[in-house]
């Protein structure tokens, strides 16, 4: 069973299971004429990952988002973030009251930083913390706006893949606020980039069963207020493990990977390609 802390109260909360009805998960984003950035992005990577952990503890799950009417340029930007950071697009919902605030039934509400308390209805809140932009070369703003180009654009450097910028958030916990810097972002791409070439090693090898230590580690950290950081310490741990074959380790990542979703099969078969 999953548990969520919420905040209102400092303990967790027992996810509803798919025995009793669907799992929704709304992910609230603030109304304002500034756009939206990365820490918007933030909260709906958090929502996705939720979705994500539900579907590995057996549970079904629709994931919806309020918003403000965006006009349709904007909404198309908002879109392509999204699929850059590997987001399972949400359906629209919610509902504009005269006060300009947006409610929704939910049984989990993700909010995005500066999001008001009284949008959630029922069920148990989720808070993500904020996403600060620094560059030594330049100073970038936190909230760098969704109109043109999109706020990747200002923390990507060109011909990088956007999914280490997943990886880097998905490092942290929801609840801690996060600084994009260009050293950490490297970081995450050569460890992402290392990852997939280990895997691409791993598959050609003859598949062996998940250890059983690794799973059932994985499977608390994540029913545990969502633990995706520790999920990925296990990995890394993985990666050294003597006593691990490499079928263990390609089935390992290729598992968690359904939670953590930063494509980490991508290299398999381009390996052989190359040779053949």
């Amino acid at each position: 069973m999953l548990r969520i802390v919420d905040p209102r109260t400092g303990r967790p909360v027992e996810l509803p299971s798919v025995r009793r009805h669907l799992l929704s998960i709304c992910v609230h984003l603030p109304v304002s004429d500034a756009g939206f950035g990365m820490t918007d992005l933030r909260a709906l990577l958090v929502g996705d990952v939720l979705a994500r952990t539900a579907e590995l503890h057996g549970l079904q799950s629709r994931t919806f988002l309020t918003t403000p009417d965006l006009p349709h340029e904007r909404a198309q930007v908002l879109d392509r973030a999204m699929s850059a950071l590997g987001v399972h697009p949400p359906a629209i919902g919610g509902v504009h009251h005269p006060n300009g605030t947006l409610r929704a039934a939910a049984d989990v509400h993700v909010h995005a930083y500066g999001t008001a308390a009284e949008d959630a209805v029922g069920g148990v809140r989720v808070d993500v913390g904020r996403v600060g932009l620094a560059s030594p070369e330049r100073g970038v703003p936190d909230r760098a706006h969704l109109l043109a180009s999109g706020p990747l654009d200002a923390v990507v450097p060109e011909g990088t893949d956007p999914l280490a910028v997943r990886m880097l958030m998905l490092g942290h916990s929801y609840r801690t606020p996060v600084t994009v810097t260009g050293t950490a972002l490297e970081g995450a791409r050569r460890t992402l980039g290392c990852w997939r070439r280990l895997v691409a090693d791993w598959a050609q090898a003859p598949s062996r069963p998940i250890p059983a230590d690794v799973l059932r580690h994985a499977h608390d950290v994540l029913a545990d207020d969502l633990g995706v950081p520790a999920v990925l310490d296990t990995l890394g741990t993985v990666v050294t493990r003597v006593d691990v074959p490499s079928g263990a380790k390609f089935e390992t990542f290729a598992f968690l990977d359904r939670v953590l979703g930063l494509d980490l099969a991508r290299e398999v078969g381009h390996q052989h390609r190359a040779a053949t």
